[in-house]
Order: C-alpha cells, then structure tokens, then sequence
C-alpha cells in the first residue's frame, strides 16, 4: 500500500504514533538507485556478463547454425558461375549487418516492454500509450503504477497525441493490430517447430559424410530421436539448458570461425572482396529470376533473429548486444566466408559444403559439436515460443495453459508442458514427412520474414507513438528495412506448394484459436459490463432476499473491475446467504511486465462500510507469477487491514483533495468515487468513450502536515474490525467461481453462433479451468452455474 503507518521515513527516523508516512514503490526505486551508484555498478555488470553467456547458448544456437545449410539452400542445382559466389556471400554478410545486427540488436530491442520482448511486448507497449485494447479495463490507477512508465506531456507530443487519437478512434485499427500480433505470435510459434527439424536433420546428415551406406530414412530416424530427447529435458528450464549449452555453443563457434578462416587463407583470400556490395548487383544483372528465387536460401543466414527478441525477458539488452557484437557475429562471418572460399576452389561440392570444408582430422570433433549446435539450435525459438505464449496468455489471447516459471533468480523463464509437448509432436511429424532440409527450407523462410515486417509494422508505431522518432528518420528505416523484408517474402512465397504452405496453415489454426477465444473474451466482459450490479441496486438486493451472514471469508472472482458481475444477485436468488467477509476480486493484467507487490491492490468499500463487503482489483504485469491460493489470500487480506486502518482516519478534506488531484490528471470523462473508494487511488469507472492521456498522474500521498492524528475511538474500531477479519479468516475462505456458459443470442448470425456455441465451447471445454489456472483447492472451490447469452 502507498500510505502506512509507523513505518520509518528515509531519514531512518521512526513516525510518529498516529501520522501517515509517505511510502511506495518511488522510495523503493530510489533506495535502490542510490545502492547502485555507490556498490551494485560492479554486480551489474558481472551479471550481464554471466547473461552474455548464457545466452549464446539459448538465443544464438539457431543463427548460429546456419552454416550448416545457407550455400545448399541458395545453389540447390549447383554453381554455375564461381563468381555468384561473390554476390551470394555479399547478399550474406549486408543481410546480417543490417536485419540481425543493426535493426534487431541495436534498434528493436530497445522497444522492449520494461526488460521483456517479442511481439506481444510491442502490443503491450502501444497499449499503454493509446487504449487498442478491446477489452475496456483501463482505470486511472494504472498509470500510476511505478513501472508504467508514461511521459510528460511536451510540445513534440502532437504528433503521437494525433497518432493516439486516431488508434483509439478507429475500430478497424484495433482490430487490425490484434491481428497482426496474433499473427506474429502464430508465425514465432509455428518458427518453434521447424526450427528443431532442419537444424538437426542437417546435422545428422553429415554422417553420410563417412558412412555413404546410410540411406536417408535411416538419417530421418536418428534425427527423430535426437529430438524427442531434445524436447524431453525442456522442463528443467532454460536456466539450466543455458548454462550447460553456453559452452557447447561457444565452442561451436570458435570451431566454425577457425575453420572458416584456415579455408579463406588456404583457398582464396579473394573472396573478401565481396564486402564491395556492387557483387550484388553484378549477382542480380547476371542471373535474374534465378537470383530472385536464390533469397529464399540466402534468408536463412539470419533464421533466429526474432528469438533474440522474443527471449528478451530471459536477459536483457546489454548482453545480447554484448554477446552477438563479439562472439556470433565475428564467428558466423568467417563461416560463410570460408565456405564461399573453399566452393572458388570446389563448386561441386555446393551441397555439402559445411562438411566438406572441414579438414580431414578436425572432421569427427566438428560433426560431434555440430549435432549438439544443431540441437541447442532448436532452443533458441522453443524458448521464445514458452515466452510468447505465456505474455498471450496473460493478456487474454491464448486459452489457460499450465505455465511453470524455471529459475529462481529469471522470472522470465518458463516452461510450458502443453505446448511442449505439441511443439515436439509436430517437429517430428515435419521431420518424418519432409525428410530433407530443402522442403523444410521452404517452410522455415515465410515465418522468419513474416514475422520481421509485422515486428517493423508494430515498431514504426511504437516510433510514432512512444518514441516520437523524427518522421526524417522513420521514412528511411521503413524504406531500407521494409524494402528489404518484402523482396525476401515475395521470394519465399514463390515456393509456396514446395512446402512453404505448412507455416501458413499452422499459423491459420493459431489465428483462428487465438482469435476465437479473445473475441468470446472481450464479448463476455461486454455482457457483465452491461448487466453490472450498482451499489443502490445491491441495498436493493440484500434487503430484497433477506441475505443472511454465514461465517468465513468468500473470495468472488470476477473479471469486471467496475461494479458487481451479474453473478453475484443470481448467486443470491439461489441461495440467499453470504459470508461475513465478502470479497469481489478481479485478477487484472496491466499492460506490463511486472507490478511491484506494493502497487497490487486495489480496495474500495462495496454498498456500505459496516456491510464487510469490499472490492479488489488485483494487478499483475504479463510476465508476473500467480501466487497460490493460500499465499494470495494471505496477501489479500493483509492488504484489506491496511486499507481498513488507512480508511478510518483519512479526513473529508483528503479525500476531497485526493478526488480533485485525479480528477485534474486524469481524463475529463473520468468521474471519481466518493469517499470510501481506495484510501490510496481512488477507483474510477471508465466510460467507452473516454481515452487515457500520455501523462502518468501524480500519486496522492498525504503527510504529517496534512494528516490528522488517530483518536483513541478510531484505534479501538480499526483493531476490532482487523481482529474480526482474522478471526473469520481462521474459520475458512471459500472461492467463489462463476461457471458461464457462454452461448450467442438467438438473432445471431450463423458464423457467430458457430464461432461461439462450438468452437470456444470446444476450447473452453479442452483447456485448464479457472479454479486450476488460480492453483485452488477443489474443495474449497463453489462454482455458480449461469448462461450469457452474447
């Protein structure tokens, strides 16, 4: 809470009995700034190292691997002139410096949402600035939270203001950036699949290298082993899968750049001269339509790029700069640049050309490091994947999944079992159909450029809308880098029936699942919002029913965050009898990565301050962990004694004072609550028309000076009323758990009912239910059965 009691200020000195003291998560914030500056400068740093690490053998496993395949890929009918290899190794060496290295390492990932990255951090991001959103949740508490992190209002802001206003305006666009982030989502998820299958399958494939009697369903076979294993140690966590293939991955790439520069000194130095990018245009002249259709190999130079994003929240930014800057990029380069000096010599080799390349007693080690590379290579977008869909999830885009945080010390590493165990199903059967890396190859390139423009398309508003880049230098960045990714596109879609079909379809079904479910989602909260329950009809209620008290404390769970949902008084029809502490909470995920615990609650008074009932809205970031049932419940009600001892003695002129400070900073449309609210924000109902400014409000906070002191009176009641909370706490909590049917109105259309009566009902039906997404015990579970008709 933001206001308490006898707690001591930052001069160390204890408050005095009775007076409110400043203390939140800013105080907090700055304490630990201040540590830093004086003795954490050092531990920053040798824990961005110990991430530089950890994290090429996580992210980097999939870019790095490339060598394996890119020249087989791009000449799958052999080289017919040496000199395309000049252009090709130029196409290679421009397509990582401008698309991994420049736009993802040092632009994209400073758009990280608060740490955490990937496409729903892009959404989440906009989201705070301007309400896409389709769900109307926002309250004006949530800019104040410590994290949110919204700026002051400034001349150069026109352009975002008009930028916001026109976001908000426009259902179209709403509905538009839900798609595409769904969209690239779908696209990072179905990338998880087919990543495992061409980088082991390409490895494996080097032991007909030494062994030429081994057929390729053999070559498949092994490979199809080697992946189940793979997926079978995803649950100890990436904390551990990174540190024990770090050094593998480090090896790996000191192994390719070695080889790679014995090649270039003993076959041709020349080739160095492929940084003149004019080879490129010489590459174009000479071949044409050929060298067109050639990018779709030439792509795979850079497969992974968007896992350096998506895994963001794993680390942080300075590390993968740190790591990508000295240890891939200079490892990778040689790579290629060896392999096009070593085909000068050898063309014929063009198919084979990593394992060719390599010296004869280096050939074993080098096959052995490349199948554990290739391995980790599918760690790198099975983690992103965990990541993506744990943020989608959260913000209510994917169905209930069990998600499993990893590591202690990285709240960003999680395992999810499910998708898991379907990732690895459709790896193997991708494997088993395709059986080679060619058609695999086809697939792989459409999700690596599809979801390098949607992440530009979400950037460039980011750009307008948070950043407020000069439009002098967006102009270029969408010219080069949209220029680029589409004439990679249009490449990879001319093989579209030789396999590049497969994403499309996998990403169609998660469009479609995803879609399905958020529309059900937004179109339930519509329906409580229209039926909610005022405090004038809830005295109506009660007297009405004649509800009697039943010992306990009864936790309703609802996702409305203004008013009562409506199944509460059909709770009451059925059974005319409440417990003596009765608490409506709404779980809400806030448009961030993390709340800090102090910042969680928010508590108002419900129909009247003697009637024990109460309001919470529960905040958390996309990335935060549910606590259990019991440990939550302690935490809540914690919570509500502060808030019951700050209610007691704030005055009529604080609460006038808090009511007009929000009011000022807040939005004309907003209308504040009475006394009573939230003794720390007061809690407001948003209107469908009213839209958030770019500013953070101001957090009232109240001191000694403007504080009275408590009366013994006061002190007598606040302790009996916390005791009384206790005592009944002690007799039990019962969680209270609306079980909807969600069906669509009778004038619905016939796509809507199908949408609704079918396809959600068959999710809804197939994915964990509330009572296991909150970890309650099922004997403590009361499920109150009704129908929304939508």
């Amino acid at each position: 809470m933001a206001l308490e009691t006898d707690k001591q200020d930052p001069s160390g000195k204890k408050g005095v009995g009775g007076f409110l003291q400043r203390h939140d998560s800013f105080y907090g914030d700055a304490e630990k700034v201040s540590s830093a500056q004086h003795h954490g400068s050092q531990d920053i740093w040798i824990r961005t190292l110990r991430l530089a690490f950890q994290c090429i053998g996580v992210i980097y496993g999939d870019i790095g691997t490339s060598p394996l395949y890119v020249y087989a890929s791009t000449f799958p009918s052999g080289i017919s002139n040496v000199d395309d290899l000049y252009g090709v190794l130029s196409l290679i060496l421009y397509s990582i410096i401008l698309l991994p290295m420049i736009k993802y390492v040092f632009i994209v990932l400073y758009a990280n949402d608060n740490g955490d990255g990937g496409t729903f951090a892009l959404y989440s991001l906009i989201s705070r600035y301007a309400k896409v959103s389709l769900i109307p949740n926002q309250q004006a508490e949530d800019a104040m939270v410590s994290s949110y992190c919204l700026d002051t209002v400034s001349a150069p802001m026109r352009r975002a203001q008009l930028m916001k206003k026109s976001l908000e305006n426009s259902k179209v666009a709403k509905v538009a950036i839900f798609l595409l982030t769904i969209l690239g989502t779908s696209m990072v998820i179905s990338d998880g699949a087919l990543t495992p299958a061409i980088s082991v399958l390409s490895a494996v494939s080097g032991l007909q290298e030494k062994a030429p009697q081994l057929k390729q369903g053999q070559i498949v076979l092994i490979s199809v082993f080697i992946l189940v294993v793979l997926f079978s140690v995803q649950r100890f966590g990436t904390d551990r899968v990174g540190y024990s293939f770090a050094p593998i991955i480090l090896l790996w790439f000191l192994c390719i750049g070695g080889i790679g520069f014995y090649n270039l000194i003993k076959y041709d130095v020349g080739v160095l001269r492929a940084f003149y990018p004019k080879y490129i245009v010489d590459y174009f002249k000479r071949n044409g339509k050929e060298a067109w259709i050639s990018l779709g190999g030439i792509l795979l130079c850079f497969t992974g790029t968007e896992a350096m994003f998506a895994d963001l929240g794993h680390f942080n930014v300075r590390a993968v700069q740190i790591s990508f800057s000295f240890t891939l990029f200079p490892a990778v380069s040689l790579a290629y640049i060896g392999q096009a000096a070593f085909l000068r010599k050898h063309p014929e080799h063009v198919l084979d050309t990593f394992y060719r390349s390599i010296p004869g007693p280096l050939f074993w080690p080098t096959f052995i490091i490349a199948v554990a590379a290739a391995i980790i290579a599918s760690q790198a977008m099975i983690s992103g994947a965990f990541s993506i869909i744990q943020q989608s999830q959260t913000l209510g885009c994917f169905p209930r999944v069990k998600v499993l945080h990893t590591s202690k010390s990285y709240e960003g590493q999680v395992y999810i079992p499910e998708v898991n165990f379907v990732l690895g199903l459709l790896c193997v059967i991708i494997t088993l159909a395709f059986r080679t890396t060619t058609n695999i190859g086809n697939a792989y390139g459409i999700c690596v450029t599809s979801v390098m423009i949607i992440t530009t398309i979400l950037l460039v508003i980011v750009m307008l809308l948070v950043w407020r880049v000069s439009i002098w230098l967006i102009i270029p960045f969408c010219l080069v880098f949209g220029i680029i990714e589409f004439v990679y596109l249009s490449s990879v879609l001319y093989k579209f029936k030789e396999g590049g079909y497969l994403p499309i379809v996998i990403a169609t079904f998660l469009v479609i699942m995803m879609g399905v479910w958020h529309y059900v989602h937004v179109k339930k909260y519509w329906y409580e919002l229209e039926h909610l329950v005022t405090n004038e009809a809830m005295r109506q209620l009660i007297q009405t029913h004649d509800v009697k008290r039943i010992s306990g404390v009864g936790f309703l769970y609802t996702e409305l965050v203004q008013g009562i949902s409506p199944i509460f008084p059909h709770l009451i029809e059925k059974i005319p009898f409440v417990h003596s502490v009765l608490m409506f909470v709404s779980i809400k995920h806030l448009p961030i990565p993390h709340v800090e615990v102090s910042e969680r609650f928010l508590f108002r008074n419900v129909e009247s301050k003697t009637s024990r009932m109460f309001r919470c809205v529960a905040r958390y970031g996309y990335s935060d962990t549910l606590e259990d049932a019991k440990e939550f419940a302690a935490s809540l009600i914690e919570g509500l004694q502060s808030y019951i001892e700050e209610g007691h003695f704030i005055t009529d002129m604080q609460i006038q004072e808090t009511e007009s400070q929000t009011a000022s900073t807040g939005d004309g449309n907003a209308r504040p609550r009475k006394a009573g609210s939230s003794t720390v924000y007061i809690e407001e109902v948003l209107t469908t028309s009213e839209t958030t400014g770019l500013t953070q409000p101001r957090i009232s906070s109240y001191s000694a000076h403007s504080s009275g002191r408590i009366s013994e009176e006061q002190t007598r009641t606040i302790a009996e009323e916390k005791e009384f909370i206790q005592r009944e706490l002690q007799k039990g909590v019962v969680y209270i758990l609306g079980e909807t049917e969600i069906k669509a109105g009778p004038n619905s259309s016939f796509v809507k009912k199908v949408v609704v009566n079918y396809m959600y009902s068959f999710l809804r039906k197939n994915f964990r239910q509330g009572e296991k997404a909150f970890a309650i015990p099922r004997q403590q579970v009361l499920k109150v059965g009704m129908v929304y008709e939508i």
